[in-house]
């Protein structure tokens, strides 16, 4: 059963749906309204993830004029991770548990349709790591969708908000939910699951978009016939060459067991390239954070994946964090880009990932590139050896030392990486991708943990707190900030320019064409920057502090930015739960994050609003 819906159809608002595009073929719909910048029609802005827009009404010149055009308040507090999707007239927003997803007309700023699913809250909140955020919506065949906490997906009326069907992801009573946005794929809907702090292993799964049937599914880890490996076609980057991955790949990397309770999970952000019908995107840590208690490479957790979009078998998988000892969780999101590297035009896929490495491969073959630090504190590695594509690590920095756990101080980055999962963008004018960055050390230590369904498996202790280095040299220089904007070239693997911020930058970049690009911060402020220098342009105090990622559109010939603000997700947990006492690195809330963002509570406090900023005049 489904609370009834709260509609109000002015006129105005029927005349806004009715110009909503209608949705034939969902693919190649989808992908005609990202090229039309006045739309922004997925999570991501685009298949390719690169976050970036055509439109250049406001440029570097006038960008200091930017005003708040008019606000919504969500509602609800906890931290308001994603962003609005805009479709012809109508925006579409969300919110953070209890998921309330809007339809908005723009034309008069007032509610179309809301919609509220019915979760026990009692089941689903207690097994969220790091907040109740949720990511986003998705679009196609004149439907929203909407990837509930307590795992079930929903397709709603793109025009009504009426439910057409939902179908059960996951089971909340075994530690699954989920946080990511869906991604809309030919007929399918591409989702994945959450909850490897609690054992939980991980999947992509697709889903008919019109009838909610399961296509396939494809595991981290486990038996080929689990993860959709064929041993005779699938390959990865070894010896220095790409390689037909054998049989049996991930399983034998397992003691006994273990990889049915293994994690890599699959919260992060999803790409897909049309022409090569492939889907990309990252898997997450091992289950325990306890390196002791999993020996070998647990593969497939940490890797970065290459699927077909019409049977989920896998064409190629990278592993970037073999036998992970810091929760260097590998979904962030694998942007696709086209550019010149040694001479030679690439199809490229470009992933930041927390462990702190850049890594570029070839989205055809995954073929290793570029591997290089983007931030250049991080000492748990020296560097990634191209040949074998594995990071030699400083033994000083392992948290298992000769088969035991041991406390390891200084490691950097934190657990919660030189970038988490709010989303880089990329400027085709300037070649360089701009990363929204965290700049924390940490102290690791592991403990054993036993398993139990539903239950926290989680293993380690870690108290987290500034690098105290430059982001660009990595000298140490005493400085405090745990955040930074960075600017990155991934076709060298250099630094271009690095911003320090007091806090950590948790919201997602968006690089225009108008030679700016904007993001938030955790004090609430959207920000513009030149695009080739990194120079601040514009500033301005939303309500609460900034997680969401920043979007823009074009509505009656007129530019348009938006935000989401709501301080929470795992960086702003301590304001968003309530956490006093940053000490507990156990609680599947704060998870070491606490103590190093207790300041944060001086400069913004809880509350869910988008706001909406234009040039002035007509």
């Amino acid at each position: 059963m489904k609370k009834p819906l709260k509609s109000l159809l002015l006129a105005s608002t029927a005349a806004a749906l009715l110009s909503a595009p209608t949705i034939s073929s969902a693919n190649s719909d989808v992908e005609s309204l990202t090229k039309n910048p006045a739309n922004w029609a997925t999570a991501l802005g685009n298949y390719a993830g690169t976050r970036y827009s055509e439109l250049n009404q406001i440029t570097s010149k006038n960008v200091k004029d930017l005003q708040p055009a008019w606000s919504f308040s969500t509602g609800v507090l906890r931290g308001h991770e994603g962003g609005p999707l805009v479709i012809g007239d109508v925006i579409y927003i969300h919110t953070p548990f209890p998921n309330t997803v809007y339809a908005l007309d723009q034309a008069t700023q007032s509610v179309i349709w809301e919609y509220t699913p019915t979760m026990d809250a009692d089941v689903t909140i207690p097994v969220m790591c790091c907040d109740t955020v949720n990511r986003g919506l998705a679009y196609g065949d004149g439907k929203i969708f909407l990837q509930q906490s307590d795992t079930v997906l929903t397709a709603l009326d793109a025009k009504t908000g009426k439910r057409i069907w939902s179908v059960q992801n996951g089971d909340p009573k075994l530690g699954m939910t989920n946080t990511q946005a869906p991604l809309v794929v030919k007929d399918k809907i591409i989702t994945g699951i959450a909850g490897g702090e609690f054992g939980v292993r991980g999947f992509l799964a697709a889903y008919n978009m019109r009838t909610g049937k399961l296509e396939w599914k494809g595991y981290s880890m486990g038996p080929d016939g689990d993860t959709l490996i064929n041993p005779n076609k699938t390959t990865t980057w070894e010896d220095g060459k790409v390689t037909k991955v054998g049989a049996d790949s991930s399983r034998k990397t397992w003691e006994g067991d273990q990889w049915k309770i293994g994690g890599g999970t699959t919260w992060g952000w999803y790409s897909y390239d049309s022409d090569l019908n492939l889907i990309y995107y990252g898997s997450g840590n091992p289950s325990t954070w306890n390196p002791v208690q999993r020996p070998g490479d647990n593969k497939w957790s940490m890797s970065l994946w290459a699927r077909d979009a019409d049977t989920g078998e896998v064409k190629w998988v990278y592993q970037m964090t073999p036998h992970d000892e810091w929760d260097y969780d590998g979904i962030n999101e694998t942007v696709l880009v086209d550019q010149e590297i040694d001479g030679k035009m690439r199809k490229m896929i470009v992933h930041f990932d927390r462990n702190g490495f850049g890594y570029t491969l070839d989205r055809v073959t995954g073929e290793l590139l570029v591997a290089e630090k983007f931030d250049k504190s991080v000492n748990w590695a020296t560097h990634v050896d191209m040949k074998s594509g594995r990071p030699q690590v400083v033994p000083a920095m392992s948290t298992e030392q000769n088969g035991e756990d041991v406390n390891t101080v200084g490691v950097c980055p934190a657990a919660l990486g030189s970038k988490n999962q709010q989303p880089v963008s990329f400027s085709p004018k300037t070649g360089l991708f701009y990363i929204s960055g965290n700049h924390l050390c940490m102290e690791y230590e592991p403990f054993e943990v036993s398993y139990t369904a539903g239950q926290p498996y989680v293993g380690a202790t870690l108290t987290m707190m500034p690098a105290g280095a430059d982001a660009i040299t990595g000298k140490k220089d005493g400085s405090t900030n745990l955040g930074q904007f960075t600017a990155y070239d991934a076709t060298t693997g250099k630094i271009k320019w690095s911003n320090k911020e007091q806090f950590s930058v948790w919201s997602g970049s968006l690089a225009t064409a108008g030679d700016i690009v904007f993001y938030g911060t955790l004090e609430g402020y959207l920000k513009a920057v030149n695009a080739e220098t990194g120079e601040e342009l514009y500033r301005f105090k939303t309500p609460s502090g900034i997680i969401g990622n920043v979007n823009t559109w074009e509505y009656k010939g007129k530019q348009y930015v938006g935000v989401l603000s709501g301080i929470g997700g795992w960086a702003g947990i301590g304001i968003a739960a309530g956490l006093d006492d940053g000490s507990d690195a156990t609680n599947t809330e704060g998870l070491g994050a606490v103590g190093a963002y207790r300041s944060l509570s001086s400069f913004t406090k809880l509350g869910g609003t988008f706001t909406v900023f234009a040039l002035p005049g007509k």
